[in-house]
């Protein structure tokens, strides 16, 4: 055990830290702009510390080997956060989708949790999904998953490395990733089609009627109307994407430690 005034855990301690540091820089709601770089240097410090109390810790010197562990820690701590980031992602996709059928494609909003640019209805339905991690308390769960990882996989060991077992695993979850951002899409997509048929016919029946000047409203208000009526179908899928995360972080942390 560390103590006060013992500094062999120190190595060990920096071992952690790295891993939970570079988990907080990529894992959802940690990493966004809108927490202050001194609460994640911090939190990250205070799980360390625990982790240190709560670990039996190997001796450790600070050599080349020790530098090649501290980059596998911050390797593995980003693998395990871009997981969770990635999936989640999958709801932005699904708006981009709606979004261009909408006609909102070529206008973009500023997140302001990652700085970068997404669709419109992408980032309504990610707030969504932010509000609903904060409301399960998953950011609870994303700390007890990087605890957990440190059974799964020894931070003073080299990870087992399978690599096609990896490709494997992120193919199937980029796979997963789309076919759930289809399924949250498909119902205001699939009537916005209908719509697109409908004016069509239209256009056809009454050529002096301007479809492209009554399309654009007419589709605006059937998406809204639609998304207000399948916002319960959305926080199901919603429900089900955060229960893929958990089960893809534990998959990619066996995997990286050889189980």
């Amino acid at each position: 055990m560390l103590t006060l005034i013992d500094l062999n855990g120190l190595p060990a301690f920096l071992l952690i830290f790295s891993r939970i540091i570079a988990f907080m820089t990529t894992v959802p709601i940690f990493s966004y702009r809108n927490i202050p770089n001194p609460l994640k240097i911090g939190l990250s410090i205070f799980v360390s510390l625990l982790l240190v109390f709560s670990l039996d810790l190997p001796t450790l010197s600070i050599d080349l080997f020790f530098v090649f562990l501290i980059i596998k820690e911050a390797l593995v701590g980003i693998i395990l956060g871009l997981v969770a980031y990635v999936i989640l992602a999958s709801v932005q996709i699904a708006g981009g989708f709606i979004d261009f059928q909408m006609g909102f494609a070529i206008a973009n909003v500023v997140d302001p949790q990652t700085g970068a640019q997404g669709p419109v209805i992408g980032q309504y339905f990610y707030t969504f999904a932010i509000l609903f991690i904060l409301a399960v308390d998953a950011h609870h769960i994303f700390i007890n998953g990087i605890w957990y990882s440190f059974e799964v996989i020894p931070f003073d060991q080299y990870i087992s490395f399978d690599q096609s077992g990896f490709i494997l695993t992120v193919i199937t979850m980029f796979n997963q990733l789309f076919i759930m951002a289809f399924q949250m899409a498909i119902p205001i997509v699939g009537s916005l089609f209908l719509v697109d048929v409908a004016l069509g016919i239209i256009a056809r029946t009454v050529p002096q009627l301007n479809v492209f000047v009554v399309g654009l409203p007419l589709k605006i208000t059937v998406s809204l109307f639609l998304i207000g009526m399948f916002i319960a179908l959305y926080i199901g899928l919603v429900r089900r994407m955060f229960g893929y995360i958990i089960e893809m972080m534990n998959v990619f942390m066996r995997l990286l430690g050889g189980i």
